[in-house]
């Protein structure tokens, strides 16, 4: 009764959660295409980008505070309503008038602040409601999920954008989030364990100890570093995909979609697999077989001559599969080793230092790729990941994380 009653309340949480996310990134290709038809501007379409993760770059430790200080079903739900509020404001002024450029990159930003203070409040609430012996297998349903909407979003907002005015697709962004709102409404979430108003400190000194928090434990406290030089590393790579595909291989945009949808693909039965699986006993071993088989992937997609796109192909395919056991496994440990009443500063802590890597990534990857041939880069790249995996062999700390 009680496994019933905790799967019940979690898949009610995320089947409000997959609407909202597949209607979000909906909603996203379709921004995408309008600042592509409107502006014609690169800069454009890189500051739209910018603005979806500086948020959670700049803010993301202070909005941990506060997801620990708060209600998290209620930071969850106001982060909900304050997206579909966004969206409404931006359908209503599209009827009006046709839409500045300034206007779009205002609302996404706010979009991108209820996000900031989403994401950490959900994966802070999963340890309450899920069997600590199962949350690796609820990470791997997450993945699967988010790769969901990575093959649906693009296609699905490519056909509304052409045949739907842009508001219509909008208005179903707004229904997603209220129904993501609902979903998390409706389910009863336990309280965790707050500090009393006389215990509170200043945000800096709770961000801290949020930081300090994760240096208890040296495995963790590594893999946030090693997260962070792995989406350094890998980051640029994943924006770099169309330009290899086109630029290396001399495709077309065909083929360009064709590797991210079996990227996308890969990490969906990855995800699966980590659902159903778990991962290996040692989930240590399961984060190093995943970043392992991500750089051997990426090696070989730097090795292969003009003619060897089925193989790339391939390559993208194995790369997405290893995500789920990377992104899932290390949430997992986190939600398994930290107390739920620092979860939302240690996961805001997360998401702001990987969303810092990741820009300057993709600035070090512009100067380099360049000039030594997209193809090049690919193979550096993987042999910096395969370095990354033999750190975490060669570090005790991770090795022995969880046995």
């Amino acid at each position: 009764m009680i496994q019933q009653k905790w799967k019940r309340s979690f898949f009610t949480i995320w089947a409000g959660q997959a609407i909202s996310l597949i209607t979000s990134a909906v909603l996203q290709m379709a921004i995408i295409w309008h600042l592509t038809d409107t502006t014609g501007s690169a800069m454009i379409l890189s500051l739209a980008t910018m603005v979806g993760f500086l948020p959670q770059a700049i803010l993301g430790t202070i909005i941990g505070v506060l997801v620990d200080r708060w209600n998290r079903k209620l930071v969850m739900i106001g982060a909900d309503i304050i997206v579909a509020a966004a969206g409404a404001v931006l359908a209503v002024i599209a009827l009006i008038i046709e839409l500045p450029v300034w206007c779009v990159m205002i609302v996404l930003f706010i979009r991108s602040i209820g996000m900031a203070f989403h994401t950490p409040a959900l994966s802070a609430v999963t340890p309450l409601l899920v069997p600590e012996e199962q949350l690796t297998k609820c990470a791997g349903y997450s993945q699967s999920v988010q790769s969901m909407s990575y093959i649906l979003s693009p296609a699905i907002g490519s056909y509304l954008y052409a045949t739907w005015e842009l508001n219509a697709i909008i208005a179903i962004d707004v229904l997603g989030a209220l129904i993501a709102s609902i979903t998390v409404a409706i389910v009863p979430i336990p309280k965790q364990v707050t500090q009393s108003e006389d215990a509170k400190r200043n945000f800096f000194e709770e961000a801290r100890e949020g930081y300090l928090i994760f240096k208890e434990s040296k495995g963790l406290f590594a893999l946030l570093w090693i997260g962070a030089l792995y989406m350094f590393v890998f980051m640029p790579i994943n924006a770099l995909f169309p330009l290899m595909s086109m630029s290396y291989f001399g495709g077309t945009a065909t083929h360009a979609s064709i590797v991210e949808i079996v990227f996308a693909v890969g990490m969906l039965v990855g995800g699966l697999l980590l659902s159903v699986w778990g991962g290996f006993k040692n989930r240590a071993l399961s984060i190093i077989f995943s970043i392992l088989l991500m750089g051997i992937a990426l090696f070989i997609s730097g090795l292969l001559p003009k003619n060897g796109f089925l193989i790339f192909v391939l390559c993208s395919a194995i790369m997405g599969f290893t995500s789920p056991f990377y992104n899932g496994v290390q949430m997992a440990l986190i939600q398994e080793k930290i107390q739920p009443e620092y979860l939302g500063r240690v996961f805001g802590l997360l998401g702001s230092l990987m969303s810092f890597a990741m820009p300057i990534g993709l600035i070090v990857s512009g100067i380099f790729a360049d000039q030594i041939g997209i193809h090049t880069w690919f193979m550096l790249s993987g042999i910096c990941i395969i370095g990354i995996a033999l750190l975490c062999v060669f570090l005790p700390s991770v090795r022995n994380l969880v046995q």
